[in-house]
Formats: C-alpha cells, structure tokens, sequence
C-alpha cells in the first residue's frame, strides 16, 4: 500500500514547539501578550489598522454582524455555496438567511443574483473569498453602497489573497472575518480573527469576545488588565489564548513559503489537468491572486463519473479526496426555508471535487494524484 496522501495537513515545525513551550514557560496559557503581538502582525501584513484575535472564524462572523448592528428580522444575502457557518451566523443573532447564487467559474458570491434577492428588509451581505480566490469586490461594493448595506468578508480561506492589489482584510467591506482551522492558510489549532480600519468597532470588538467587559488600558503591553472589569453590555467568551497565538506567530513567519509552494503546486495541477476534457480547473481572474488554500476542480456535464466514484477509487489508492462545497440551502438545518433557484450552486454541489493541496505536498506526490484522477476518468467504468 502506498503512502497515504491526505487532503491537507497543518506545516509544523520546531518554532511552533518552541513558541508553546515558551507561552507554557511564562505561564501565559490565557489570553496575553502574544495574543496582541499576533492581532499587531496581522493587522500589518493585511493593512488594516487593527486585528482582533478570536476562538474561531466563526466566533469571527458572528461578532462581525453583532458590532455592525445586524440583528433580528434582518435579511442577510449569503452564497449559498459555503460551509455552513457563513449561513448560520446570521441566525445566531436572530437574523434571516436569503441564500443566493454563485458564479460558477470562480464558485464565488454572483453580485447579479444578489442584486435580484434585495428587499427593503435586506441589510447585509456577507460575501466568501471562496476557497482563497476573492470575489467581486468591485461590484458587491457598488452593490452594498447603492442599497446602504453592510458588506461583511468572509475571508476564512483568504490569508494573502488580495483584490486588485489590495490583501484580502485591509478590509474592503465594513469588517474581514479569518479562520486559522488546521485546515486554513496558516494555523492557531483553533481560532480566528476580524480585521478593521475603524477603531472604535475594534474596542467594541474586544468588549465582546471578553464577556463584553472593559478594563482598564494596560500601559505595560503585556496584556494585563489593570483595574476593575466593567461589564457593559451582553458579550461572549470568544477569546484566543497564548498558546493558541504562540502557534500563529511563526505560522506568520512561515506565509510568504506557504504561499509560495502551494501557488506551485496550484501550477502543476493546473499544467497537467488543464485540458481533460472531463474536468475544469481554478479560472485565473485578472483582478485577484489567489492563495489556493483548497485546489478544486469542476467535472464537466459528460464526465464518464461521479465526483464520489472518484473519492472511492482514489481513496483506494491512499489518496484523499472530498466531493464538493456544500449547498447549504440542501441541509437539513435549513429544510424550513423557502427553496429558492440556484442552478449553479446545485450543479457545483454535485460535480465539485477537492484535490489534496498542502505546503509539503511533493512534485512526486502531485504526480501521483493527477495519474490516479486520470485513471479514475478514463478507466473502465462498467465493473
């Protein structure tokens, strides 16, 4: 049996190992000191003002539609192909979910369709870079901006991408929502954050991951809380710890070779997939830089197999692989909403397919996977 390839794996090393075991040291295991070196260093690397570090990208979403205002009875435009969270947020503050269409060369939000869902109870839309690659951001601006609705980035996936030469989380909308899941560009284990250029909305931020409580500046930057905590509004306890921050440090050490290997790798999938006339890959879009944190290809109508005919013949062959992005609109979560028309959305759900892509994936390996894809569509389908 040959050596097993899975779908993505975390790049870690020794500067993780060290970076806990010094957090541990200092008895720092709460929030801390590292936690604002690591808000200070991505807020830098994106060009936003302030970084708000938190437990999750879905914690992430939730306060970003928390802090902006949106609540009950509001509706909020979603792609309908996402993961989950980007839907369930808006019903964690009592808002509506309206599930809208995308794009199906870039699998991101359709502002065309979106503009079609807006009705005088919409006030948000919440847009994904989906899978790395960004969205629209031109015209969902334009699209928010002439209707007066907030626009909130999904941007879990989407660490060094960038829109016209600007990082994805300057931001481009009112607020940009980071993951840091093993599965993502770089990794804290668990955790997220939200990057803003308005002040305010950052210390109102912090209030909220922290039981929505205020303290007193710490004059010493080390994170400790000076004087009495003063608990002025409902909040949560959405806070990343030391050790989780002590990890992102030297995950942010590592982004610029992240990015690098896994653009080259996105290359040699590209060059040896490209023209199967069963499969279509990434679009590459004049406007975005795309940091593949997944490699996803669509199988063409005529394809002589499914996507999940493929997951089994390549896991047989120790290979993994993963069918499409979920069509939330089809989960049983949502079984109580109208269904609305979603083509593309429908279609994608069923022929996507999800290639293994990490940073310490080799050429031999990339090979590997493109020969046992290519089996898997030309084989002998009738056993």
């Amino acid at each position: 049996m040959s050596d097993e390839i899975p779908i993505t794996r975390p790049w870690l090393g020794a500067a993780e190992t060290q970076g806990v075991a010094e957090a541990l040291e200092d008895r720092w295991v709460g929030q801390g000191p590292r936690v604002a070196q690591f808000e200070r260093r991505l807020a830098a690397r994106v060009g936003a003002s302030q970084a708000v570090a938190l437990s999750s990208g879905t914690t992430a979403l939730h306060l970003a539609l928390v802090a902006t205002g949106l609540g009950p009875g509001d509706e909020v435009i979603v792609p309908a192909l996402s993961f989950i969270a980007t839907a369930n947020a808006v019903r964690m503050v009592g808002g509506r979910v309206v599930f809208a269409d995308v794009d199906p060369a870039t699998l991101n939000l359709d502002p065309a369709d979106a503009a079609r869902r807006i009705t005088p109870r919409t006030r948000g839309i919440i847009v994904v870079h989906q899978l790395g690659l960004p969205a629209d951001l031109t015209r969902l601006g334009d699209l928010a901006d002439k209707h007066h609705l907030t626009l909130i980035e999904d941007a879990a996936c989407a660490l060094g991408s960038s829109w016209r030469n600007t990082p994805i989380g300057r931001p481009h909308g009112a607020l940009a929502c980071f993951s840091f899941h093993p599965r993502k560009i770089i990794t804290t284990g668990e955790g997220g954050a939200i990057t803003t250029s308005d002040d305010s909305v950052a210390n109102q931020l912090r209030r909220l991951r922290n039981h929505g409580g205020e303290t007193t500046p710490d004059s010493t930057g080390q994170g400790r809380s000076q004087g009495p905590i003063h608990y002025a509004q409902l909040g949560y306890n959405y806070r990343m710890s030391d050790l989780h921050a002590a990890v992102g440090l030297a995950q942010l050490d590592r982004l610029d070779e992240i990015l690098k290997r896994r653009r080259r790798i996105a290359r040699r999938y590209d060059a040896r997939l490209r023209n199967h006339p069963s499969l279509i890959t990434p679009p590459v879009i004049p406007d975005a830089t795309h940091n593949y944190q997944s490699y996803h290809v669509t199988l063409t109508e005529d394809a002589p197999a499914t996507t999940a005919d493929i997951v089994t013949r390549l896991a047989a062959e120790s290979i993994s692989a993963q069918c499409g992005l979920t069509a939330i609109h089809r989960e049983p979560a949502y079984a109580d909403e109208p269904t609305p028309t979603l083509p593309h959305t429908e279609r994608l759900n069923q022929r996507g397919l999800f290639l293994p892509i990490y940073p310490e994936l080799t050429d031999d390996e990339v090979t590997r996977v493109c020969d046992a894809l290519i089996a898997a569509l030309e084989g002998d389908h009738g056993t």
